[in-house]
């Protein structure tokens, strides 16, 4: 017992280590794939390439004056960002990050806490993130702020019921709701893309939404809301909104890679010649390789595409997106009898 709550500690420790590092390197990645689009330079002083930028930033972060407005809820003020950045890095322990590694008579799996409810909970926790955005922008005590936290509250709550309908058809067709049994379905065989297309499509653009990203970045507009929801913060305060964005994209990247390509599943890795705890050293490579790819593809998109006006995402979201994912549902149902599986 002792040895296993070490290792889950250690695991812990890990996982939040490796989210805050992929975090802070994500804004060097960030404003480097900004430049690649608009062929400019991009950072390139701190260190060779640029690359102590995340650190300079932070070190400018800490270094800023703490500044709390006198007519603001000050415990609130202080809150919201602490609940934006404890729900962002909360998702991260149910997500499988690879097989098992096997140490003489013990087996040391690398997923925090594979609970038969995973879906449920990642979803409980990002909800929760709601009200880390909408207890900041209320305690400014700031109408521009307040303005900026119903748009993004509005905005993530319309899109929260299309992404759970999107989900409800893999289920429907995985027949669990655990991250890691969702996972384990996929080795050998094809991956869930190739049967729920329509779902992942659903799912990634919900994602952009959630994670309040160019096209959907519409609780900050500085023409109409200055900074949004965040616009009384500064400092770290500020640093903890902007860095849950960047864990959250992580995070999101991670869930989709294990819902719907695979995981950390590795194709004909049971043919592959190697050691068991090699092969789970590798996949966890493999399964890295997969979210990078998916957090390109958000800045990507964000240096590509204009962003929506207001009206244009709750029309998306309401009068497109939930409808198809209702008749992803039933075409799913409808393809489940026809071939038996029901």
């Amino acid at each position: 017992m002792a040895i296993f709550i070490l290792y889950k500690t250690i695991l812990v420790l890990l996982v939040f280590l490796i989210s805050l590092g992929v975090a802070a390197y994500s804004t060097y990645a960030e404003r480097k794939v900004a430049a690649f689009m608009q062929d400019r330079i991009g950072p390139d002083r701190a260190g060779p390439f640029g690359i102590l930028q995340p650190m300079a930033d932070g070190l400018k972060m800490f270094m800023k004056e703490e500044i709390i407005p006198t007519v603001s809820n000050k415990f609130l003020f202080i809150l919201g960002p602490s609940l934006a950045m404890l729900t962002a890095l909360m998702t991260g322990v149910v997500v499988p990050w690879g097989g098992n590694i096997n140490i003489g008579d013990y087996s040391f799996p690398l997923q925090i806490a594979d609970i038969n409810i995973g879906i449920l909970y990642v979803f409980g926790v990002v909800s929760f993130g709601v009200y880390g955005i909408m207890i900041g922008g209320w305690a400014s005590n700031n109408k521009y702020s307040m303005l900026g936290a119903l748009r993004a509250s509005s905005q993530m709550i319309s899109y929260e019921i299309a992404m759970g309908l999107a989900l409800v058809a893999l289920i429907m067709k995985t027949g669990s709701l655990s991250l890691g049994e969702i996972v384990r379905q996929q080795d050998g065989t094809m991956w869930n893309v190739v049967y729920q297309p329509l779902g992942f499509l659903i799912f990634l653009i919900c994602a952009f939404a959630e994670t309040n990203r160019a096209p959907f970045d519409l609780p900050e507009c500085e023409t109409e809301l200055v900074g949004g929801y965040h616009t009384e913060y500064s400092s770290m305060k500020l640093g903890f909104y902007l860095f849950a964005e960047y864990i959250n994209i992580f995070i999101s990247s991670a869930i989709i890679s294990s819902l719907y390509f695979g995981g950390y599943n590795i194709p004909f890795q049971n043919h592959l010649p190697i050691d068991g705890n090699v092969l789970s050293i590798l996949q966890f490579a493999f399964f890295f390789g997969k979210i990078i790819f998916f957090i390109f593809f958000f800045m990507w998109v964000r240096w590509t595409i204009p962003r929506f006006r207001y009206d244009q995402l709750m029309n998306l979201g309401w009068k497109i997106l939930i409808p198809l994912a209702i008749f992803n549902i039933l075409a799913t149902g409808v393809l489940m009898y026809a071939l038996g599986k029901v």
